[in-house]
């Protein structure tokens, strides 16, 4: 600043710098009006930049500099970019919403206790644009003359406002920002939040804040330094540290993708606090989270090919001047600036491009104290100084632009602002970074893109669009404890969950659910467990007509083959029909029994070769006889019920019957037993209001059979219409691929690290990013931690509205995470566990 700008500063006659703060008349949705203007205000949504195609990039990029120069041309534009704390206090009350069963209220304070150990910021991009000035009555001005207040807004000047704001709000919906009308809460929360008071806005239950409500938002006070300004709260403590910079230079071109994306790289600044100084500085970083504050307009098209006029003719008369002159060579920096003028007049001419006069400010906060704010300063010069960008400390001009910032306000500094075209302001990216998931359910992690927030996934079907999910990666790498994790939140929903286990490694899923007092069962594959895969008890509840015909089909499976050349289908029928209608409590170890008693020679047989392969692990799950007094069997109760199959030795496909072997005959039909039971209570009518989730581990196995096969194509093209969450994790993409009816059924991909070419392409694809080398890559290190050090439950996720971004999966507890240890040691300990205490009940 000049010293008579200074002198005229001091004397309060310095123009816009001097010119007192907005004075607030009224805050509704999407309007801010202060005494003289009327601002309307949108928040714009987060696109997934980080993970866009070249190509969708260009495009997107395209549409947001069309939407500069045909909706905002001529019009004064406000750009905020804040931050806020995620509330766990927020999710905290939200748990009645979402949870029902188990100890949910503790799994609750589990999740929202970690929320408050990472302390997510959550970024808010805001977009102000002034609609109009305001006109005072006669009468008004009169009585505010006379020192009589008024406050308030009259309901017509309102719905006027209401209007106008409507028919700018539909275009801009329609532009890559998705803007939405900024809420009264919201618009309340930017007013008071740079008062720093510490005080709630006072707008609960209100749809207009006006009077001692609104003069409430702006009671804080700030004290002015040369270079930073010293916020004090409502006890006259300092509060708050905040500096704001200008940015004063920028390159004269500037790559996007790179350092022209200036706006959304915002949460990419980091520092070292002052007070962790010593030694070796990694993970100690902390993140600055810089505010961006950007006041612009855009040219109309005349108005910006009469600039570059003024300019050019500038330029000629330097010229001119030089060449009248001894010097005679007008010097490369004027014949540079004329050649550029003439490009940038005939890409105005050509393209739809225009020009846009902008100031941008960034705003640095600190809560701790002066040192702290200084070295978050240092960190965010030094972080735009790599990309050739000025940031510095705006030296005796701080209360001006603080006040620049305040919404509704002007801008005061004019002297430091950029004038470029609108490629260059679109290129900045202020909506750009990462955005995936839902806006309600649990919080299952949270982003790790280039803007931080946290990741919310429904964990069941909510009947309006597809319900498979697809966890695919290599083995160890999170896959199946995050599968795990969706499976207990669905749970606490009050869903039947069914885990089918080919592995024999989600035993720890059954002993979370105990932790957290859900409703779970452990079946295994042994004579302890006899029956608890029995299809008559499992489909009683769907009625016994439901039985006769899986039943014998089922025991026809491991019949061999020269009974049933003999006639052992027709026996096996009888015999069924017998005993569901004559049993009180039918059982199809009944069943084998009544065909050894049989006098018919052949039904004997059959009845004594059942027996023999009821006796062994496979035949025992479906056939065998339970001990007395032996829990139930699965049931269709919510809660968690795990099977655990592994062992199964599935012929492979196309291979015949006839060369099956006996164990291979029982790995089928034991799954007929699962699959049937699974499909028939998903189709139940009176369960459909219940609801359901199947996790299905390594699907690969299921994929080798034609009832594995249908089972999956069933309950994915189903399951919207049935409530039912299909889990699928597999190893295998590109074996995904190849099932048309699972692939276009799919809600969700999560995608964990894969190593080779193929598979990854294979899950490119699924995921809806490029196949090319850069997506190869971002798979392979989805991995790759510090050092040699494996990075757990860090993904890419596909959510529902086909947006992509990376994540990190968060099990909120060092207890649960070794509950749900997949590894070989905790299978082993699973496996002790269960054969001392049997099943979890």
């Amino acid at each position: 600043m000049s010293v008579l700008g200074k002198i005229t500063t001091l004397l309060g006659v310095g123009g816009e710098r001097s010119a007192p703060p907005p004075r607030y008349e009224g805050i509704t949705d999407g309007l801010v009006l202060t005494d003289t203007d009327v601002w309307a205000w949108w928040t714009c949504e987060t696109s997934n930049s980080d993970l866009l195609g070249e190509d969708e990039r260009d495009a997107e990029q395209a549409r947001a500099e069309t939407a500069l120069t045909s909706v905002l041309a001529g019009m004064d534009v406000h750009l905020r970019v804040l931050w806020s704390p995620y509330s766990a206090d927020d999710y905290r009350a939200e748990a009645a919403e979402m949870y029902r069963a188990g100890n949910w209220e503790e799994w609750a304070e589990d999740r929202a206790t970690r929320l408050d150990q990472i302390a997510l910021p959550i970024r808010h991009v805001l977009l102000g644009v002034r609609l109009g000035g305001r006109r005072r009555p006669a009468g008004r001005r009169i009585t505010e003359a006379a020192g009589v207040s008024h406050s308030g807004v009259p309901a017509r000047e309102l719905a006027t406002w209401h209007a106008a704001a409507r028919r700018l709000g539909r275009r801009l919906e329609s532009s890559p920002w998705r803007c939405s009308a900024a809420t009264v809460e919201l618009l309340a929360w930017m007013v008071t939040r740079e008062q720093h008071r510490g005080v709630p806005a006072p707008v609960d239950g209100r749809s207009l804040v006006t009077g001692a409500a609104l003069a409430a938002l702006t009671r804080g006070r700030a004290l002015p330094y040369p270079d930073h300004l010293r916020m004090v709260d409502a006890a006259g403590d300092v509060a708050a540290w905040v500096a704001v910079l200008p940015m004063v230079s920028f390159p004269e071109r500037m790559l996007s993708p790179g350092p022209g994306e200036w706006l959304r790289i915002l949460a990419e600044v980091s520092y070292l606090p002052p007070d962790e100084d010593q030694g070796d500085a990694v993970g100690r970083l902390a993140p600055v989270s810089p505010e961006a504050s950007v006041r612009l307009r855009v040219l109309p098209k005349r108005q910006a090919i009469a600039r570059t006029d003024e300019t050019a003719k500038l330029v000629r008369e330097q010229t001119r001047s030089a060449s009248t002159h001894a010097i005679g060579d007008p010097g490369q920096v004027i014949t540079d600036a004329g050649e550029a003028m003439a490009e940038l007049r005939a890409d105005l001419e050509r393209e739809h491009l225009s020009l846009v006069e902008d100031h941008p400010r960034l705003v640095v906060t600190s809560t701790i104290g002066l040192e702290d704010l200084r070295a978050r300063v240092d960190a965010v010069s030094a972080h735009y100084a790599d990309l050739g960008i000025t940031v510095q400390v705006g030296v005796d001009e701080q209360r001006a632009m603080w006040l620049e910032t305040w919404p509704g306000d002007r801008v005061r500094v004019p002297d430091l602002g950029h004038v470029r075209d609108t490629a260059a302001m679109a290129g900045a990216w202020w909506w750009g970074g990462a955005r995936v998931g839902s806006d309600h359910g649990p919080v299952i992690g949270y982003l790790t893109g280039s803007t931080p927030g946290v990741v919310r996934l429904p964990p069941v079907a909510d009947g309006r669009d597809a319900t498979t999910v697809a966890y695919i990666g290599r083995s160890g790498k999170g896959k199946t404890t995050a599968g795990m994790m969706m499976a207990l939140e669905a749970a606490f929903h009050g869903a039947w969950v069914l885990a089918l286990d080919f592995k024999g490694d989600l035993g720890g899923l059954t002993a979370a659910a105990d932790r957290y007092g859900l409703p779970s069962r452990l079946v295994q594959m042994n004579r302890a467990h006899a029956g608890a895969a029995d299809l008559i008890p499992l489909l009683a509840e769907a009625g016994r007509d439901a039985a006769r015909a899986e039943v014998p089909a089922q025991l026809s499976l491991v019949t061999p083959a020269h009974l049933r050349a003999a006639g052992a289908e027709v026996a096996l029928q009888a015999a069924t029909n017998a005993v569901i209608s004559s049993s009180p409590n039918p059982a199809t170890w009944q069943v084998v029994q009544h065909l050894r008693d049989s006098v018919d020679a052949v039904a004997a047989a059959t009845g004594e070769a059942l027996y023999e392969l009821s006796q062994t692990p496979h035949g025992a799950l479906f056939m065998g006889r339970p001990e007395p007094g032996a829990v139930p069997p699965l049931n269709t109760q919510p809660g968690v019920w795990v099977v655990q199959l592994p062992g199964l030795s599935l012929p492979g496909p196309g291979e015949e019957r006839e060369r099956w072997t006996s164990v291979q005959a029982l790995s089928v039909a034991v799954m007929h037993s699962i699959l049937a039971y699974g499909v028939t209570t998903a189709g139940r009518p009176d369960l459909r209001t219940l609801a359901k989730v199947i996790m299905v581990p390594e699907v690969h196995v299921l994929t080798g059979t034609v009832q594995g096969r249908h089972f999956l194509d069933y309950i994915a093209r189903v399951g919207r219409a049935l409530g039912v969450r299909f889990g699928l994790d597999t190893q295998d993409a590109t074996g995904l691929l190849m099932l048309p009816g699972v692939i276009e059924q799919l809600a969700m991909v999560i995608g964990f690290q894969l190593t080779s070419a193929p598979q990854q392409d294979a899950l490119a694809e699924l995921l809806g990013l490029p196949v090319c080398k850069e997506t190869r890559e971002r798979i392979r290190s989805l991995a790759d931690g510090h050092g040699d050090e494996t990075r757990h439950g860090h993904s890419i996720t596909r959510d529902q509205r086909f947006g992509a971004a990376t994540t990190q999966w968060d099990v909120p507890t060092a207890e649960l995470l070794d509950l749900l240890d997949t590894s070989p040691r905790a299978a082993e300990d699973t496996d002790a566990e269960a054969a001392h205490d049997g099943v979890h009940v």
